[in-house]
């Protein structure tokens, strides 16, 4: 068949040597995917059973990053979202429904939080929060129409440790699913299964993208059953993943270890400084006796991360505790973590019944790849602005 210039722009005939190997993953870009007649065409989304049929459920290079993630963690079935909030929304909209109950730590994400109580809400979901120290006192709390637990260890801002194991236990004797965030560990400071968790997610933006320059969720099962639930909801939530994100994530998968290794030591380094200062009424650092839950912490994890809190002693204002977080020159303000780069935020935790009366007091730190002592030096220098 005879060609115009225009027709091969679209089908051309053009061919390339093939068999060429490389050490990075292809970035697969593709919305629509070709089959081979039309007798096998689908819209099936489990494509490692039936094979590539759309995009929106994955190209090779999703797939691999999905993988990968789902080996480090032990599990059998791994989900991407396009962020970690993306991956929470999913495992509610993919578990729950009209009159069903959850229980979530006070100590949660706060936009897990919201989530609950500004959406779930409206669809007749109800939700009790809970000590995220608890343990397997949450049975007391176990309704009959309690679906979800959902736990976070160590928790967002206020970083309690908590007894994953006892909470799984309590809830898996009426059938309740338990979920984790376990970004703070990166899947692999924490063995969740291991511990009795049945749903554990994560936002690889952080870790183990490790750059601050991708969206990413993950969400990873054993059960065959809630595998089905996620993928059915996917579909048709239709929030696909970017490959160029899945591409970055692949790459920041090959330095996690020596990444947290060094951001590790980092931060012990850092967190047992400012233990001495002054200023610091507590060092909220999972690894420290000074952090809730720390036995459990010592118990059930492998090692720690880069993401802690400090409580400043009683006295500076709110505005001299923001000149404290201004005034750092290595430290930038800003949200998310587990890049390269350390940040840092102040928070006003006293509008939430229940959870510590820190107050204004409370800054959280994210321990880069700088060096330590530059980072001391830039905490100390600051530190007099609380007196200011």
């Amino acid at each position: 068949m005879t060609k115009s210039w225009q027709t091969k722009l679209i089908r051309s005939d053009a061919r390339i040597p093939q068999g060429y190997k490389s050490l990075a993953t292809p970035v697969y870009r593709g919305s629509t995917t070709l089959f081979p007649s039309a007798a096998v065409v689908n819209d099936r989304w489990d494509q490692f059973k039936v094979g590539y049929t759309y995009g929106l459920y994955g190209t090779p290079t999703a797939l691999e990053l999905a993988a990968r993630i789902c080996e480090l963690e032990s599990g059998k079935h791994t989900v991407l979202m396009p962020g970690g909030q993306g991956a929470i929304s999913l495992i509610n909209f993919a578990m729950l429904q009209a009159g069903d109950h959850i229980l979530l730590p006070l100590s949660v994400y706060y936009p897990n939080r919201k989530l609950t109580t500004h959406l779930l809400s409206r669809f007749g979901v109800t939700s009790t929060f809970y000590d995220p120290l608890i343990g397997d006192g949450i049975s007391a709390l176990i309704q009959e129409n309690t679906r979800l637990i959902w736990t976070e260890s160590p928790g967002s801002i206020t970083m309690e440790v908590q007894d994953i194991p006892a909470i799984a236990a309590a809830a898996h004797a009426p059938n309740v699913k338990v979920v984790l965030d376990n970004t703070w560990s990166a899947g692999v400071l924490f063995d969740a299964f291991d511990h009795g968790v049945d749903i554990t997610m994560q936002a690889v933006t952080k870790y183990i993208g490790g750059h601050s320059d991708l969206l990413l969720g993950s969400v990873t099962v054993r059960d065959d059953a809630i595998f089905e639930r996620l993928g059915a909801a996917h579909q048709l939530i239709g929030c696909a993943v970017s490959p160029d994100d899945c591409s970055l994530a692949l790459r920041g998968l090959q330095t996690l270890a020596v990444r947290l290794s060094a951001i590790e030591n980092s931060a012990l380094q850092i967190a047992k400084w400012l233990a001495d200062c002054p200023e610091v009424e507590k060092v909220l650092h999972p690894a420290l006796p000074s952090c809730p839950g720390h036995e459990l912490w010592k118990r059930d994890f492998l090692g720690s991360s880069g993401v802690f809190s400090i409580v400043l002693k009683p006295g500076p204002t709110q505005a001299q505790v923001h000149a404290f977080v201004d005034g750092l020159k290595l430290f930038r303000i800003g949200y998310s973590w587990g890049g390269v780069a350390s940040l840092v935020n102040s928070y006003r935790l006293g509008r939430i019944p229940g959870r510590p009366a820190y107050e204004h007091r409370i800054v959280r730190l994210n321990i880069g790849l700088e060096s330590t002592d530059d980072l001391i030096a830039d905490l100390k220098q600051s530190l007099p602005n609380l007196r200011a």
